[in-house]
């Protein structure tokens, strides 16, 4: 087996990846936390794809296109229980939206997990931003027409690289693919700031 063969599949998602961290470290506090929070961001920007996708109004399976349709008025906020979706979308649409997520998840299609509008991308801009700017500070010299210089290149360079790193941070590190989830719940509500939503609520089934 090659190099490559072989990294390839130590990075597949496992179904029962996360069952077994969680026999192997009972006693590690937050873990399972943490593990449901990732496999609920996951499907929560897995459901605004689904709910982006104009069939899913009628219950129709629709293959996506390479560029997937984003509907903006929509958006998530993740917790270890389940997720806030903003957006109008009556209770019906939006449990069958989860539920073809959930079955797409299960049947490899792992790349619904990532979403250009989540806020890990923001994050990776906000820190390569200022990395960038901080290492042109200290290695350019300290006129001001290289500093500023250093600060114009240092922003580029991280708009450019950012896309790119905020989906390889979500998809290995702030999302998993959520074998582990049931739908138990959706009901209106209103977030911590009093944000009108609705709110999906989810359960975590161990798997053998």
């Amino acid at each position: 087996m090659s190099i490559d063969t072989t990294a390839t599949e130590f990075l597949r998602p496992q179904p029962t990846g996360d069952s077994e961290l969680l026999k192997q470290l009972p006693f590690l506090p937050g873990l399972k936390d943490f593990l449901m929070l990732r496999q609920v961001h996951a499907l929560e920007h897995g459901t605004v794809w689904i709910l982006s996708e104009d069939g899913t109004k009628n219950g129709q399976r629709m293959s996506f296109s390479p560029t997937r349709t984003d509907n903006e008025t929509l958006g998530g906020l993740s917790t270890e229980k389940g997720f806030y979706l903003y957006g109008e979308v009556p209770l019906q649409q939006l449990q069958r939206g989860v539920s073809i997520a959930l079955q797409r998840f299960r049947e490899g299609e792992w790349d619904l997990a990532v979403h250009p509008r989540c806020g890990t991308n923001v994050s990776v801009a906000l820190l390569l931003s200022a990395g960038f700017t901080l290492g042109s500070h200290v290695v350019l010299p300290k006129d001001p027409i290289s500093q500023l210089l250093g600060m114009g290149l240092g922003m580029t360079l991280a708009s450019t690289l950012a896309p790119d790193i905020g989906q390889l941070t979500q998809k290995y590190l702030t999302t998993a693919v959520p074998f582990n989830l049931e739908l138990e719940n959706i009901y209106a509500t209103t977030d911590l700031w009093g944000r009108r939503a609705n709110f999906v609520q989810l359960r975590w089934r161990n798997l053998q």
